[in-house]
């Protein structure tokens, strides 16, 4: 069908053809609204008035929820806790820390900084010192290549020795932590709850 040839036509109101184009190729949403084609094709209908000037719509963002005390020294509590994944998985207890702080910081300055300490000193104690570990032996491997590392073999075996010891003080200090907050303490881990209190 040629619209130009058909520009004469009237439809059934009395409309002709050309003003019903019209309607049809503007913009069904000249005021930000959406609506419903009228019958025939024509002009919509809006499904939501125009925005009044006078009466803005309210603001639907609403801030977050205070938590209880009792929720408050849970979640600190597992904040703490979540240093046991790291015996079952090797690392998710820094990151189960991480994600209660990303949670709950606009909701409790307790649980924030809590469980900003526990990602903290897990990220540094525990898989601080298994960075330690790999590096000593990666440099002693490489050195035994020159018969230097050899002679570093012993001297390895005791530092591993040593840097197992900051993840067993990782998991012992996050269980005391997690008993402190359970009952409501401001519990802070040793170098690093100034320096969590500075972070937030």
């Amino acid at each position: 069908m040629n619209v130009e040839n058909e520009s004469h036509w009237e439809g059934p109101a009395g409309n002709e053809r050309s003003d019903v184009l019209e309607d049809v190729a503007r913009p069904r949403a000249e005021a930000g609204t959406k609506g419903t084609a009228g019958p025939q094709g024509g002009r919509t209908t809006p499904l939501t008035p125009p925005p009044d000037r006078d009466n803005p719509a309210p603001d639907y963002r609403t801030t977050p929820q205070p938590m209880s005390p009792s929720d408050e020294r849970t979640w600190a509590m597992l904040a703490h806790l979540s240093v046991l994944l790291n015996l079952v998985t090797g690392f998710l207890g820094v990151a189960a820390a991480l994600i209660i702080y990303l949670i709950y910081r606009d909701r409790s300055r307790y649980v924030a900084y809590q469980s900003m300490q526990a990602f903290l000193f897990q990220l540094i104690f525990w898989a601080g010192g298994g960075l330690l570990i790999g590096a000593m032996w990666a440099v002693v491997g490489a050195l035994s290549a020159v018969l230097i590392g050899i002679l570093l073999i012993p001297f390895a075996v005791l530092l591993t020795f040593v840097f197992l010891l900051m993840p067993l003080a990782a998991l012992v200090y996050g269980i005391i932590g997690a008993i402190g907050t359970s009952n409501g303490e401001d519990f802070r881990y040793w170098l690093i709850g100034d320096w969590a209190l500075n972070l937030m």
